[in-house]
């Protein structure tokens, strides 16, 4: 029965009690805080005595031994030596990056892995309805649903590859909670189940399809038309209706602590232990005290005994509990923790993977009067005065440390200040800042404290001396009085700078983004998103343009602020491929690395090789291309790419591809690569003065990258139709395309009645290599289908080893009724084809690992027979893979309703494409700039 209950206890050695409850009550679980935890060797040798202890009671398998560790201010182990700080889960979406969110989770979990810990009590899941007033803050990504998935699974990812156990917290949300002013202060979600799917519940929902193992419910009180709960965790409506039943969770459910005040005092311990069991909880959280421990054990005995909780409800949270060990320890892990040698290997890359994150955190919302970098507006002999609140120490933070060291020797007049002024405890982790300015300032920086009692004249004396104030804010929207404060110093510098005496003013908010995010009357903002150490100095290095800034506001801030920047022009030039190949490798590398986890990049795979077509020999049909750029000109990074083709002799041009840099988006890029694209096709052609562009076409078949515009993901797909629908283009009618794959080949097998089916109709088919007998398929290709799939079959025709084209051929006069072409793994065309080699067209499947074999473009008229011509010559081209021993088989691309056909043959859907033409004169009437 231990096994079901998550228990702690306050000091640094085992006690006689924590020791009791292992050894006489088998407790299975423990949560270790920042009272448990020391050094990282001492947390090693604390975890591996734990663990010994267990195995010598007899427990049939390891403890479970978890930490909150979500970085940013609430880290429940540190070491400076060995344990590195990374962002909170906003600044680290402030990166844009979720590789990075990834990498962070990933290095994390394998720091808190090696002194034996195996289940990190996180990702944090919480959308921040509410943001600008909820305490939750920064733990939280941010109040967008989506992002915050993304950003919470690939957290999930990084800690679950690292070996970790997951717990997403705190079910149903803690993102918008009311406080109505209880004695006890138990907060209360007034949001009715209809609202929190459309927002709260949608990264929980997608967490656990993505394999979230465990889910600690919050302790608020839900109060709405169609619930009334005092307490979610002891609620089956919330733990087996809404978080098992609806969302489909089959993991492990922790109850929120049971000693909170507010559940002890309403219910009490006892009877809080059989309602969290009987609710669905499959593990009770009890932090601290060992009295109420055994009080709750006592209650779930006696629950048992009374028949309130059954056997059977117990031994179904065992399994779940012991199929949760089982993912993540076993004896020899957790008595063996690497500790120490596997820390300080992996340390040095942590360290820099730490500074990384921080830079890329730094966040300028606004810089009004291009105030930074403070190197450029500073002269040598200006002061410079920082004002920081009085806050608590972060309890992880390695500047806390320093309030117990002997004060340094007064050496600089920095010192001198803060020598003679009252430095309060809760200043300490701002005095490293304030000394790391004073170093970029030779000395020349002034720091005092402010505090609820406003500005008072110690302020005013200073501000007049300071040619530039730096404000520190930390939650300004709950501690009201650094609003205060900051509005009324802005009012003094701007009264001053009217006056004649410059006052350049920089507020950071080292919490919330939220304190002056939308107050434009603040001019240079800039935010950290949390104060540790190691955060500050990455300000102090941004402020004085030792990097720039690339952070921006999570959510719908990030949002909102792209909107604003979406007006700049961006300069177009003509794609250069001497100077130009290099930076576009680096930007299709770029988009394939931030694709959300479990999603395939259109890019995988492609190459600047892919979009070069122009001096392929053979080709029946000349071809034009011209490609466009944007890009830093001092750098040589493209931001930007849009590949486009003309066919002449069709009067047909073609937007094959238009891509930006996953951090440059929604700056209008795209937009200013698309109307320079558009003139560009429009324009008269020296080399065919007679031509005039009748058609133009979204989307290519060669290079096959983008056959349209990607619908897998429809919510993308409509915001993608709606942006092209804005640039031009009719959205009413596409050409509906899909990429289809076997995934696994080898165990494939014709569904039955197929063969017969084909060979009833008596089509004959066969298989041609090279130009030799290609004269009817050329002219078929020619006559049924366009330019682009033309020139694949001459690409394919010249590669006689590594492509083949089946022909099917009519019964009654021989002549061409279909053809498709046939390519072994690894062909030329998986150039221009990318599928045909991207590793993740294989990631999802058990297929064999002899590589992709590709059928394409399939040309088939549209006839009576036409189904069961495709259905052949798909036949006879998956035993061609499976000959070339492929282990998947990829089918690129057919039309919407040739799709059924072939998903009755054992396809499934791999990419789904919508085409878009429009007249040129549709375009041609346009402002094109």
């Amino acid at each position: 029965m231990g096994q079901l209950f998550f228990m702690g206890w306050e000091g640094t050695e085992v006690t006689p009690q924590i020791r009791t409850l292992i050894e006489d009550h088998h407790l299975g679980a423990i949560l270790l805080t920042t009272k448990n935890l020391k050094t990282a060797q001492d947390t090693a040798g604390l975890v591996q005595e734990l663990q010994t202890i267990a195995h010598e009671a007899g427990h049939p398998v390891p403890l479970l031994i978890a930490v909150d560790q979500e970085n940013g201010g609430v880290n429940s182990l540190f070491d400076e030596d060995y344990i590195c700080q990374f962002p909170s889960a906003m600044g680290t979406a402030a990166t844009g990056s979720l590789e990075l969110a990834y990498e962070v989770a990933n290095a994390t979990a394998k720091e808190v892995s090696a002194v034996g810990v195996n289940m990190i009590m996180g990702p944090v899941l919480d959308v921040l309805t509410n943001a600008r007033y909820q305490p939750l803050g920064v733990r939280a990504t941010g109040d967008d649903p989506q992002e915050v998935s993304q950003y919470g699974i690939a957290a999930m990812n990084g800690y679950k590859d690292a070996g970790l156990t997951t717990c997403g917290k705190h079910f149903p949300s803690y993102g918008n909670l009311d406080f109505l002013g209880s004695s006890l202060d138990m907060p209360i979600i007034t949001e009715t189940i209809e609202q929190l799917s459309l927002s709260a519940l949608v990264p929980f929902r997608n967490a656990i399809r993505d394999g979230l193992d465990a889910m600690m419910v919050g302790g608020c009180a839900m109060a709405n038309a169609s619930m009334n709960v005092m307490h979610a965790c002891l609620s089956d409506q919330v733990v087996d209706e809404l978080l098992r039943n609806d969302l489909g969770f089959n993991g492990v459910t922790i109850s929120e602590c049971l000693e909170m005040d507010a559940l002890s005092h309403d219910i009490g311990v006892r009877g809080g232990t059989v309602m969290a069991v009987e609710a669905g909880c499959d593990l009770v959280l009890l932090c601290r005290s060992f009295a109420v421990q055994q009080e709750a054990i006592s209650g779930l005995k006696l629950g048992v005994e009374n028949d309130m909780i059954s056997r059977e409800r117990i031994m179904v949270s065992l399994k779940r509990v012991l199929q949760l060990k089982s993912k993540c320890t076993n004896w020899h892990k957790a008595l063996n923790p690497p500790g120490i040698s596997l820390l300080s290997t992996i340390h040095p890359s942590h360290l820099a993977l730490s500074t990384r994150a921080y830079d890329s955190s730094i966040t300028i919302m606004r810089d009004k009067g291009h105030l930074l970098p403070l190197s450029n507006t500073l002269y040598p002999d200006d002061e410079l005065l920082l004002l920081t609140p009085l806050v608590k120490p972060l309890p992880a933070s390695a500047a806390t440390k320093t309030l117990a060291e002997t004060v340094r020797s007064v050496s600089t007049d920095h010192d001198k200040w803060l020598h003679r002024s009252s430095i309060m405890s809760g200043e300490g982790v701002f005095r490293e800042l304030g000394r790391s300015l004073a170093r970029q300032r030779h000395g020349k920086l002034l720091h005092t404290s402010y505090t609820a009692n406003g500005v008072r004249p110690v302020h005013e004396n200073l501000i007049n001396r300071a040619a530039a104030i730096i404000i520190i804010t930390a939650d300004a929207n709950r501690n009201l009085y650094q609003n205060g404060f900051t509005k009324h110093v802005a009012m003094m510098c701007s009264m001053l700078s009217a006056g004649g005496k410059k006052k350049s003013l920089i507020v950071v908010s080292v919490s919330s983004p939220y304190d002056f995010a939308m107050d434009k009357s603040i001019g240079t903002y800039v935010c950290t998103f949390d104060f540790t150490e190691t955060a500050m100095s990455a300000l102090v290095r941004a402020l004085f343009g030792e990097f720039v800034p690339q952070g921006t506001l999570p959510g719908t801030l990030r949002k909102s602020r792209k909107v604003q920047k979406s007006r700049q022009h961006w300069l177009v030039e003509s794609w250069n491929r001497d100077r130009d190949h290099r930076g576009l490798q680096a930007l299709i590398k770029t988009i394939e690395k931030t694709s959300p986890p479990g999603t395939q990049s259109g890019l995988s795979g492609a190459s600047a090789a892919s979009f070069e077509l122009v001096g392929i020999p053979d080709l029946a049909e000349p071809i034009e291309e011209a490609h466009y750029v944007v890009r830093n000109s001092s750098t040589q990074a493209l931001f930007g790419f849009c590949a486009t083709y003309t066919y002449p002799a069709r009067s047909l041009a073609l937007i094959s591809a238009l891509f930006v840099d996953p951090s440059k988006r929604n700056l209008s890029i795209g937009h200013s690569l698309h109307q320079r694209a558009v003139r560009g096709l429009l324009s008269p052609n020296p080399k065919y003065p007679n031509m005039k562009i009748t058609a133009l076409q979204l989307g290519s078949s060669l290079p096959n990258i983008f056959p349209g515009i990607p619908m897998s993901d429809l919510t993308e797909g409509a915001r993608l139709k709606r942006w092209f629908a804005a640039n031009g283009w009719d959205i009413s009618s596409p050409r509906l395309l899909y990429t289809l794959s076997i995934r696994n080949l080898s165990h494939w097998a014709p569904p039955e009645g197929l063969l017969a089916n084909i060979q009833r109709v008596s089509f004959a088919f066969d298989l041609i290599h090279g130009r030799e007998n290609a004269a009817s398929v050329l002219e078929h290709v020619s006559t049924y289908s366009g330019p682009e799939v033309l020139a694949l079959y001459n690409l394919a025709l010249a590669d006689e080893k590594s492509c083949g084209v089946v022909r099917a051929k009519s019964p009654v006069d021989g002549s061409l009724v279909g053809t498709v072409i046939i390519t072994r793994p690894e062909s030329s065309l998986s150039t221009y084809i990318p599928v045909l080699k991207s590793l993740s067209a294989t990631s999802n499947g058990s297929g064999g690992s002899g590589g992709i074999g590709g059928i394409l473009a399939p040309v088939v008229p549209n006839t009576p027979q036409a189904a069961i011509v495709l259905q052949g010559l798909a036949l006879l081209g998956i035993r061609q893979n499976k000959a070339h021993k492929a282990g998947v088989c990829v089918l690129c691309w057919v039309a919407g309703e040739e799709r059924d056909t072939l998903l009755g043959m054992g396809f499934d859907v791999l990419d789904a494409f919508e085409e878009l033409r429009g007249a040129g004169e549709r375009f041609g009437e346009m402002n094109l700039g």
